[in-house]
């Protein structure tokens, strides 16, 4: 563990709790991608398998159950009490694609060729796209609430301070390398990229999300 990934982390953590009190505050998932939160739980579940066959530390484990919990608990917001404020026409990335590319990519290219090691893969590959729904929707709508915007930084920033992360272990481990996590997670960090840039033009001086017309 470094600082580099505990802020990550706290990062990630932090986007989620933002999430669910946006959910409940307003009692809406307006403008939210329920297949985007689909797509994490599916990425929690086929990467967390290992819960029940190996222990890491506590934090670790804490961490996975958090992850898995959170995310269900998420969907189970936006599929049931408040199922009418959302708006299915809106979240119309076709995510099957999705889907089958980073099975297709686990397959072809995963850490093992044991199956919780292709699950692993697969939730990896999975994890870099997941967040394509939500950017698609807003590219549909224009906009966004700032309290949204706030928990897409918070996600973006995580996984580009995983990047610092790699690249701090890298030089001051043995032997470390994940080139799957590696690219995984620079495709990622690159699909934030102009949502971060009208986050920092837009939202961070006091002005609404919107994107350029």
């Amino acid at each position: 563990m470094n600082l580099f990934r505990l802020v990550a982390d706290l990062l990630h953590l932090g986007s989620i709790f933002i999430l669910i009190a946006r959910l409940s505050q307003t009692k809406s998932c307006s403008g939210i991608s329920l297949k985007t939160q689909g797509l994490y739980l599916l990425v929690f579940i086929t990467r967390y398998l290992d819960l029940f066959f190996s222990f890491v530390s506590v934090y670790n484990t804490l961490m996975k159950i958090f992850f898995l919990v959170s995310a269900g608990y998420i969907v189970y917001l936006m599929t049931g009490s408040l199922k009418t404020t959302y708006d299915k026409n809106l979240d119309s990335f076709r995510v099957e694609f999705l889907i089958g590319g980073a099975a297709l990519f686990a397959l072809l290219f995963p850490h093992k060729y044991t199956i919780l090691e292709v699950l692993w893969s697969f939730s990896i590959y999975l994890e870099a796209v997941a967040i394509m729904p939500q950017l698609f929707q807003m590219t549909r709508t224009g906009e966004a609430d700032n309290i949204t915007s706030h928990y897409i930084f918070a996600l973006g920033g995580y996984r580009a301070l995983y990047i610092v992360n790699w690249i701090y272990r890298y030089y001051s481990e043995d032997n470390y390398s994940d080139y799957i996590a590696w690219v995984s997670g620079v495709v990622q960090t690159v699909l934030y990229a102009d949502f971060f840039y009208i986050y920092f033009t837009r939202v961070l001086k006091g002005k609404e999300f919107k994107l350029p017309v």
